[in-house]
């Protein structure tokens, strides 16, 4: 996948979770989450990326 491939997922995501709105935007991400790790097809891989996605958040540290 290539760095404009990347701009475009991150831009569309960030269109939809404005259209749910705030409210909505923590399912809205749960449930894309789980669409894709159904396409995916590989819990170790998704549950490796659900750990790496905590990892870079100003938040503070993953669990």
């Amino acid at each position: 996948m290539t760095q404009a491939d990347l701009e475009r997922l991150y831009e569309a995501m960030a269109y939809q979770i404005d259209s749910v709105g705030a409210d909505h935007a923590p399912l809205y991400l749960a449930k894309l989450a789980l669409l894709l790790a159904h396409h995916l097809d590989d819990p170790e891989t998704a549950l490796r990326s659900i750990a790496d996605a905590a990892r870079s958040l100003d938040a503070g540290p993953a669990r």
